[in-house]
């Protein structure tokens, strides 16, 4: 494949829609520019762009049989190792285009009404398929963080330890940085200098727990095996499958990983479907729209935590933490204003007419009538550009 040719997947915004998708709170390393979404991923970067019936792709550079973050448990195949193309599949892996999300919606939207309220304006929202080794990371700086902030920090990690892989413009873009690049010894305290807080032992700690006394391959050996990795894994027969709640208590062994961290591995890095992080935003819709009762607490209890998730589980079913990814993108407030912007733009227009009369004894008047126009206006928020016709508020008077 040539580094500069496009090529392109046909896929409607209702299947996918990455303007959504990416920034939603899942990677934090996709960077927008000129209708364009770029990113390192394996090794290579890659530069999407969509319309309303494809996703573009194109390799704009890569380097030689990248290896995975954390190495699969016994072996692995790699795909690219013999030069062949296969960034089609890589794509199709990523954003877990083997399922159909509009089948998916259709599910939700029956058993959940409101589900079916929110979702017709939050289509095209699919959980990513990451290396499990960035998504711990990135979750752990998620911590009392926004999503803003929390970039900028993978950002920084990406571009002081892990290797750059091409640039695009004047702007680099380096690949995810490996366990063992953020384990050294001095590593917390560069971080603490990079702004990260108190992150940055958490980070330090994580890293060095799986390189350093962690098994080779044990994050993905937690992996859901109906959602294998890009890098295949092969699990011993002999070998007791993992399961969603094993994968959960082994990740809350490591440093800065709690429930909700531990869920949003399961989910984006892990391929385990039916887990739900449960944070504020969650809680605010559990209370809001489930009537989970009006505590206003940013601390939940295990038992608070669980029964949150249990109830969407047995709402939505097995794939509950892609329904719950709709509502909670729904409820971030960047898409909200976009949102309510969108459908309050009213635009109140009031047309005078003022015509002279003449009064039987020859006087001058002035008669002025407020009429109702039609005004035609274009809107244009972070989306689609819609027309809509507007109507003035309508009120009549005369006065002599």
């Amino acid at each position: 494949m040539s580094p500069i040719e496009w090529r392109k997947l046909p896929l409607s915004l209702t299947d996918l829609c990455i303007e959504t998708t990416l920034r939603c709170g899942q990677s934090f390393r996709w960077r927008g520019r000129d209708d364009k979404w770029n990113c390192v991923l394996y090794g290579r970067l890659l530069s999407l762009k969509q319309d309303k019936t494809h996703l573009h792709y194109k390799v704009v550079s890569s380097t030689i049989a990248p290896a995975a973050l954390t190495p699969p448990v016994t072996g692995k195949d790699q795909p690219n190792i013999n030069g062949d193309d296969d960034t089609e599949a890589l794509i199709r892996h990523y954003f877990n285009l083997k399922h159909d999300l509009t089948a998916l919606y259709d599910q939700w939207s029956k058993s959940d009404p409101n589900f079916r309220k929110k979702a017709p304006k939050f289509t095209g929202i699919r959980i990513l398929s990451q290396d499990p080794w960035e998504a711990l990371i990135g979750f752990i700086c998620s911590s009392n963080n926004n999503i803003s902030r929390i970039s900028q920090m993978v950002d920084k990690l990406c571009r002081h330890y892990g290797p750059l892989v091409g640039h695009i413009g004047d702007e680099a873009f380096h690949d995810f940085p490996t366990p063992q690049a953020l384990s050294g010894k001095k590593v917390e305290d560069h971080l603490r200098e990079l702004g990260f807080g108190y992150r940055a032992k958490y980070i330090a700690e994580t890293a060095r727990i799986v390189s350093e006394e962690k098994p080779e391959g044990w994050l993905e050996s937690l992996r859901n095996p109906e959602n294998p990795g890009w890098y295949s894994t092969k699990i011993d027969g002999a070998v007791e499958p993992p399961t969603y709640r094993h994968a959960h208590e082994e990740l809350l062994s490591l440093s800065g990983v709690g429930p909700k961290v531990a869920d949003c591995v399961c989910l984006m890095g892990l391929g385990w479907d039916e887990a739900v992080p449960v944070d504020t935003h969650v809680w605010q819709i559990a209370q809001r729209d489930y009537n989970f009762g009006k505590a206003k607490t940013k601390t939940f209890s295990k038992a608070m935590y669980d029964s949150v998730g249990d109830h969407f589980r047995n709402t939505w079913g097995k794939q509950a933490g892609w329904a719950q990814s709709v509502l909670f993108t729904a409820n971030l407030k960047s898409f909200k204003r976009a949102e309510d912007k969108a459908e309050t733009a009213h635009i109140k227009v009031e047309a005078e007419d003022v015509e002279n009369n003449i009064t039987p004894d020859g006087s001058k008047t002035r008669s002025r009538k407020r009429r109702q126009i039609e005004v035609v206006e274009t809107i244009k928020v972070d989306k689609p550009t819609t027309t809509k016709v507007v109507r003035a508020s309508k009120r009549i008077r005369t006065r002599g």
